[in-house]
């Protein structure tokens, strides 16, 4: 092989590693919508994931949370719950909640831990707040949560 052929192959190569990363890099963007959640007359936006592709992203990816941030993650039917934090890249606490609203157990989650964390019984409903944050504003087990869609 030539030197001229060797650099034709050395262009397609170098071309096709960069069209794979620039497709690997522009995944779609998981979009949720907005929820609240009223807890001890304190009233939360959050965003809300819903379908199985949202919950499956949750905070995923995120380097960042403003304090007053979170996600309540609706899981359709009552069941037992058990969330991890693959590519979760901060710290995070996590309340659930029965389909009565009532907080069943929080947990605190260390950024990509694959060791499940699970729920205390069956629930409705994960909120996921930045760790320390139900804490800090006085939420624990026992309180009622008020989910307004």
């Amino acid at each position: 092989m030539n030197i001229k052929n060797s650099l034709g192959v050395l262009k397609v190569v170098v071309l096709s590693l960069l069209v794979f990363t620039a497709a690997a890099e522009t995944k779609p963007e998981v979009r949720f919508s907005k929820v609240e959640v009223i807890v001890n007359k304190q009233t939360y936006p959050l965003e809300y994931a819903v379908t199985h592709v949202q919950r499956a992203q949750g905070l995923m990816h995120r380097e960042f949370m403003c304090e007053t941030c979170g996600m309540l993650f609706n899981f359709q039917n009552t069941r037992q719950v058990n969330m991890w934090m693959k590519n979760t890249l901060i710290p995070l606490d996590v309340a659930f909640i029965r389909a009565d609203g009532f907080i069943v157990n929080i947990e605190a989650m260390q950024p990509r831990v694959l060791k499940t964390t699970s729920s205390a019984g069956d629930v409705l409903y994960a909120w996921e707040m930045n760790q320390g944050w139900f804490a800090k504003n006085g939420i624990g087990v026992g309180d009622t949560v008020s989910v307004k869609e």
